[in-house]
C-alpha cells in the first residue's frame, strides 16, 4: 500500500531583494518526506540547505510554491508565521548545531518545559522526560545541568526535547557539527533509530560525509536548486514506502 508523505514541499522559492539584485536562496524545490524515512540534505555552504530547512519547518514563508504538511497545504506566500506557531509546535521537533538548553534546568526539566509550555501537568512532564531520556541512554544524567554533561549528550538532550510532543517529523540542522566523530556517528545513529522505531520522518542537513551510510535518501543542494537525489538505503534495509525517487 502505498504511503503518503507527512511533508511535501513543492515549487519552493525564496527570493531576496538586495538593492537592484535578486538572490535567489532557494528556486523552485520540491520533495517529499515519508514516515520512517532518515533524509540527508547535503551540498556547499550557500547552496540553500538550510534556507530549505526553514520554510519545510515553517519558520519563513516561500516566495513562490508552498509547503503541504500530510496533504494539507499550511505555508505558501503571504500566509502567516505567527499562525502557523501552534501547529509548527504540535508537529514538528527542531534540533539545532548547538543543543541551546536552558542553563540553570536539568536535563529532565528542559525536556519537561516543552510539554508544561502545553498544559501537560508538570508530574505527567516529567515523567514522560524521563522516560524519553533514558530511552536516549541518559538515565543516569536526568538531573544534570547542561554544564555538566557532555556535547554528545546535551544533544541527545536536545534531541529527547525535540521529540517531547511526539511530532510526526523531526528537522534537525548540523546537529554534529560541534562533535567529534564518535559522538558525532551516535548522534546519527540515534536518527537512525527514531526513524525506525517512532516511524517520524527526519531531515538533516549535514556537512559531515562519515554517517552519510545511515540515510535512505541524499538530496543535493546547489545554488538554491536540487541537483541530484540518491536512494541511499542499503538492501538489508528496505524502502519505508515504494516508489523511493
Amino acid at each position: 500500500m502505498t504511503r503518503s508523505p507527512i511533508l511535501s514541499v513543492r515549487d519552493a522559492a525564496r527570493h531576496y531583494q538586495s538593492g537592484e539584485t535578486v538572490i535567489r536562496a532557494l528556486d523552485g524545490v520540491s520533495f517529499d518526506v515519508f514516515p520512517g524515512e532518515l533524509v540527508g540534505i547535503v551540498g556547499p555552504s550557500g547552496s540553500g540547505k538550510s534556507t530549505m530547512l526553514l520554510i519545510a519547518g515553517l519558520l519563513e514563508l516561500p516566495t513562490g510554491g508552498c509547503v503541504a504538511f500530510e496533504g494539507e497545504i499550511v505555508s505558501r506566500p503571504g500566509g502567516s508565521i505567527a499562525g502557523l506557531r501552534d501547529f509548527r509546535r504540535r508537529k514538528i521537533g527542531f534540533v539545532f548545531q548547538k543543543a541551546n538548553l536552558i542553563p540553570f534546568l536539568t536535563a529532565a526539566e528542559n525536556v519537561a518545559l516543552v510539554l508544561q509550555i502545553d498544559d501537560v501537568p508538570a508530574a505527567a512532564a516529567r515523567l514522560h522526560a524521563e522516560r524519553l531520556l533514558a530511552a536516549l541512554g541518559l538515565g543516569e544524567r536526568l538531573d544534570n545541568r547542561p554544564a555538566r554533561l557532555s556535547g554528545g549528550e546535551q544533544q541527545r538532550v536536545a534531541i529527547a526535547r525535540a521529540l517531547a510532543n511526539d511530532p510526526p517529523l523531526l528537522l534537525a540542522d548540523e546537529p554534529t557539527a560541534a562533535l567529534d566523530s564518535v559522538r558525532g556517528r551516535q548522534v546519527m545513529e540515534l536518527f537512525r533509530t527514531i526513524a525506525d522505531v517512532r516511524q517520524a520522518g527526519i531531515v538533516v542537513v549535514t556537512h559531515d560525509n562519515r554517517s552519510l551510510d545511515l540515510f535512505d535518501r541524499l538530496v543535493e543542494f546547489s545554488d538554491g536548486r536540487i541537483v541530484a537525489v540518491t536512494d541511499n538505503r542499503p538492501a538489508a534495509r528496505p524502502a519505508s514506502r515504494p516508489g523511493a525517487a
